[in-house]
């Protein structure tokens, strides 16, 4: 399978340089140990998966004896299974002065993004990956097309899927939801309530880019409110979900104060909605739906391969105005996000509205399918999704 060169590549090794350890995190199969592994080819670092269930029981039991097996630096995977390892981790990587001795991965952020803040403070950089962004796919940046853009969103963003053999869809899908289940929902959440932790998740792939209502949810899915919250918490720190919080500017009281749910992978998200084609995809009920939550994950990559966390809100106000995404980043930029090639004036309504509301909106966009940036009179300005 060829390699996708990934743009997080210059953060994890400027971080090796700068830290004794960096810790990768992410959901499973975005590439994170392939990644590293490229990264370590001239290196010779040592590799070594607590996937493998020798190796994990004896981290587990005798962390001391596990790392004593191994050269610096070297690479652990799947760390999570172990947090026995980070005090070790810290004794050894203090005893010399060195940089980038040791890269870690972990597929889930429950508990573990702590620990390793507690065990090994001053010395790790924590990044956090996802699947393959658009222009990792796409370098050059091409005209936008609907049936292109539906096929990119049904296939999703896991590397798999971009071998010159592909695996079938279906299959892959379900196999790794198994994994996912047996994985982490069993083996470090301690959960044993399978199928019905299945049908969760597929009632949150049906309200992916809707207002999060746990109530609903609990109820459409069999569980109790209070198992809801729980659960969503773990497809949250797995990165199976994002929650983008509401914004709180004074431009109103009257603000919603729920978050929005959007899966981090359409393709995953399609499936688990049952949308068997990408056809079938484009004309349905989430069409636009699923192509915000497609826009938001572009955006969040866009954050996260630099390493910089991203300050991404939405607005709603109890009167349904609305503004997809707002970003605090130098200024406060209101962005919609448009299933259409239409440059009307319907379609900035609610930027306008909330832009009346206060003097510190730095921006006014719409993300859509026009085939080439537009700015209107009022500084709205209509912007391709390819380019992004």
């Amino acid at each position: 399978m060829r390699y996708i060169p990934r743009q997080i590549e210059e953060v994890i090794k400027k971080s090796s340089r700068t830290f004794k350890v960096v810790f990768l995190g992410g959901p499973r199969q975005v590439g994170k140990t392939t990644v590293l592994k490229k990264l370590a080819e001239n290196n010779k670092l040592t590799y070594l998966s607590l996937d493998d269930l020798n190796q994990r029981e004896l981290a587990k039991s005798d962390s001391a004896l596990f790392l004593q097996q191994f050269r610096l630096p070297a690479i652990i995977d799947e760390v999570q299974y172990a947090p026995q390892l980070f005090p070790q981790i810290k004794r050894i990587v203090d005893e010399k002065e060195s940089n980038g001795q040791l890269w870690l991965t972990g597929s889930q952020q429950f508990g573990l993004i702590k620990n390793i803040q507690e065990s090994l403070a001053g010395r790790v950089a924590i990044l956090n990956m996802l699947g393959l962004s658009r222009s990792e796919i796409t370098p050059m940046p091409d005209k936008p097309n609907l049936d292109t853009l539906f096929a990119d969103i049904f296939t999703g963003s896991f590397p798999v899927f971009q071998a010159k053999d592909p695996p079938d869809r279906d299959i892959y899908f379900n196999s790794y939801i198994q994994t996912y289940l047996d994985r982490d929902l069993a083996d470090i959440f301690g959960i044993n309530k399978m199928p019905e932790f299945n049908r969760f998740i597929q009632v949150c792939a049906v309200r992916t880019g809707q207002v999060l209502n746990t109530s609903d949810l609990a109820r459409d899915s069999g569980i109790s409110p209070t198992t809801a919250i729980e659960w969503l918490g773990i497809l949250e720190s797995t990165m199976q979900i994002y929650l983008l919080k509401p914004f709180y500017p004074n431009l109103t009281k009257r603000i919603i104060k729920s978050p929005k749910l959007y899966f981090l992978d359409t393709g995953l998200a399609a499936y688990l909605a049952k949308w068997n084609t990408k056809e079938s995809l484009q004309v349905g009920s989430m069409a636009g739906a699923i192509y915000e939550t497609y826009i938001i994950s572009e955006m969040l990559k866009s954050y996260i391969n630099r390493g910089k966390p991203a300050p991404f809100y939405y607005l709603r106000d109890k009167e349904g105005h609305e503004v997809d995404l707002v970003i605090e980043d130098n200024g406060v930029h209101l962005i919609e996000i448009k299933l259409s090639a239409a440059v009307k004036e319907d379609q900035y309504h609610n930027l306008a509205y909330f832009a009346s509301k206060s003097d510190k909106i730095t921006s006014k966009t719409i993300i859509s399918l026009v085939d080439k940036t537009i700015t209107v009179s009022n500084g709205v300005k209509f912007i391709p999704y390819t380019e992004i």
